[in-house]
């Protein structure tokens, strides 16, 4: 599996959502094949709702589907509670995860769940997040509350 490909699509939406002001991390949900079921972008900050996370976005977005194990959601960053909840809660086999040196997220809580986590450990993911905390640390605090950047 190209994960570097997968991760592109997950970056696109970060870099969108950016551009529009709002928090740079995104997600894609594939199947098992790689094949791009849905992808979506952290938008609590331009649909003023703290609920539409990258990872709940793109997961909303592909639809009801009848197993999940066998799903690879990646995401630029490492998921908060509430994105790793949605994916204990799914059972989704398969997270890829850009990069969690500006957070680090619960990837040990997904690993003990039996999720095969691959943290990619991205530079354009890591640049993207940090630059986005230097310029917009009241919309990072407001949500995430845990700055591990220089």
């Amino acid at each position: 599996m190209d994960y570097a490909h997968l991760l592109a699509v997950a970056f696109a939406e970060a870099q969108a959502g950016f551009n529009e002001g709002g928090v740079p991390v995104g997600a894609a949900l594939f199947d098992a094949n790689g094949k791009l079921l849905s992808r979506g972008r952290n938008r609590r900050v331009q649909d003023n709702d703290p609920s539409v996370h990258g990872e709940t976005d793109a997961f909303r977005k592909a639809g009801r589907q009848t197993d999940y194990r066998d799903k690879i959601l990646v995401t630029t960053l490492a998921p908060c509670w509430y994105c790793s909840g949605l994916i204990r809660q799914f059972n989704i086999g398969t997270v890829v995860v850009g990069e969690s040196v500006n957070f680090a997220g619960h990837l040990d809580w997904l690993k003990d769940a039996g999720v095969k986590v691959i943290d990619m450990h991205d530079a354009d993911c890591i640049a993207l997040m940090h630059r986005f905390i230097e310029q917009s640390p009241q919309i990072w605090f407001e949500d995430i509350g845990e700055c591990r950047c220089d």
